[in-house]
């Protein structure tokens, strides 16, 4: 029996080169098609000059989007825009992890509130499951993959939704720029981010309705833009009704290979994150409130993308769950 072949749409995007390194470091899948409509007809070295030397797994020649979801492969990782995921049909077999928003609600009419367009396929988005392993593990064929924010949001608090009051939830939060994507707009440019943090679609960012479809209330929400390639730090500021919120995030991730609960008195921090497919959380009392905090650091492009995407084919395929994925980082 051959190891599960995948094909990558959209490999030239962050998250599509993320997935592909951690597909090439897998000893389990075997890469068979790369996609991207900027790149088709050109060898892998034209979207990494390292690729294809040094004795490493061969990347094959990339092709055509359309072409690589045609291939129907057991594995098809999505890494397109949001409207452009939404259009497309998912092929007849094999497993589809969708890296964009567009299957994350199930409410299709929240997309033209949130994401600005009309999903061109609202009866289909009962067919894809939420994964996010350590609260909504995949259950099916078809994964929408959770966004980046709204992972590192929902580890702080999903354990904890039954033990803090649903209105009192405040969440400071703040990412690398690779969150923002490949393509370049004027909030991304260097001018515009270096020596800068700027918040940005507060009170309307797209993770908010994923958020509360999870934890079945909202949160009050703001990200901001960080100055530096990757990472995101959440801050979740919150009241219990009574429970040891600590003792609950212990208790859930326990088991967890890839989220730990750090000590008390020591925080989350993104260098320690950076880079990796791990999550960190730390959770503090206010002492001058009756309030608690809690804190999560992940990597956006890792945990909050393509480190997520492949943790949720390990598990719909029965493989170690951290084949492939990126445990620790680089003391310094």
């Amino acid at each position: 029996m051959h190891m599960p072949y995948v094909s990558i749409v959209g490999a030239a995007g962050y998250t599509g080169q993320e997935t592909l390194d951690r597909v090439l470091h897998h000893p389990e899948l075997e890469l068979y098609a790369v996609g991207s409509d900027s790149l088709a007809g050109r060898e892998a070295a034209a979207l990494d000059p390292r690729l294809n030397r040094n004795g490493g797994r061969r990347v094959p020649r990339l092709i055509t989007n359309a072409a690589a979801l045609a291939c129907e492969a057991d594995v098809t990782f999505v890494c397109l825009p949001h409207e452009e995921a939404a259009l497309l049909e998912p092929p007849s077999r094999g497993i589809v992890v969708d890296l964009s928003g567009a299957h994350r609600l199930r409410d299709a009419a929240q997309y033209d509130a949130w994401y600005g367009f009309s999903h061109p396929r609202p009866e289909n988005l009962v067919d894809w499951c939420y994964g996010l392993p350590e609260l909504t593990p995949p259950s099916g064929p078809l994964v929408a993959n959770p966004g980046c924010y709204a992972t590192a949001v929902l580890l702080a608090l999903g354990p904890l939704r039954d033990a803090i009051e649903p209105g009192s939830a405040v969440v400071d939060a703040m990412s690398g720029m690779t969150g923002a994507g490949r393509s370049l707009k004027q909030s991304s440019h260097a001018g515009a981010v270096l020596e800068n943090v700027s918040p940005y679609r507060v009170g309307a960012h797209q993770h908010v309705p994923e958020i509360a479809q999870i934890l079945g209330f909202p949160v009050s929400f703001t990200p901001h833009l960080l100055p530096v390639r990757r990472g995101l730090l959440a801050t979740c500021n919150v009241r219990s009704t009574g429970a040891d919120l600590r003792e609950l995030l212990e208790a859930h991730y326990a088991a967890s290979p890839l989220v730990s609960v750090l000590p008390e008195g020591v925080a989350p921090e993104l260098s320690r994150v950076q880079a990796t497919d791990g999550t960190e959380l730390g959770v503090f009392e206010d002492r001058h409130t009756d309030r608690t905090i809690v804190i999560c650091a992940i990597d956006n492009l890792g945990k909050g993308a393509a480190g997520q995407a492949v943790q949720n084919v390990n598990l719909l395929f029965g493989l170690r769950e951290t084949a492939g994925l990126r445990l620790a980082g680089v003391l310094v």
